[in-house]
């Protein structure tokens, strides 16, 4: 897939991924994801529904003149990964392991190009003012308890 046709955000779930900034973000907040993470989540992205397997994974993270324990690396990788997306290998919801061959990623995905950094934000401030909101309700609700 050609970085022209490619939209910038992918949505899934309650995160989004802005491709082009690398920032994974979860009801509108950045959520922290290291490197590799990063790079299996868009592998996956690309083709949701469809395997990924480990050999293509292999190639994505690191170049063919790299030395490393391969099988570990990739583990830990997707380990951040579901952590990220407060999900396990035992009850995917977002990435699912395919036995010996690799991973799919399993949720509905959905592509806008047109999507801008101050859609972003006027989410982030919506959050910010609902979390605003129930916190000024519980104080009421305490002041009238006294």
């Amino acid at each position: 897939m050609s970085s022209d046709n490619r939209s910038r955000i992918v949505r899934f779930g309650v995160f989004e991924l802005d491709l082009k900034a690398g920032e994974l973000r979860r009801s509108g907040l950045k959520v922290k994801l290291q490197e590799q993470p990063l790079q299996v989540l868009t592998a996956l992205l690309e083709n949701p529904g469809e395997v990924v397997t480990r050999e293509e994974l292999r190639e994505k993270l690191w170049p063919a003149d790299t030395f490393v324990d391969f099988d570990h690396g990739l583990n830990a990788a997707i380990k951040r990964l579901r952590d990220a997306l407060g999900e396990s290998a035992e009850t995917p919801i977002f990435v699912e392991t395919v036995s010996r061959r690799g991973y799919r990623f399993i949720a509905s995905v959905v592509r806008d190009s047109r999507m801008h950094r101050t859609d972003t934000l006027d989410r982030q401030h919506l959050v910010l003012m609902r979390l605003f909101r129930s916190q000024h309700r519980l104080r009421c609700k305490a002041q009238n308890l006294d």
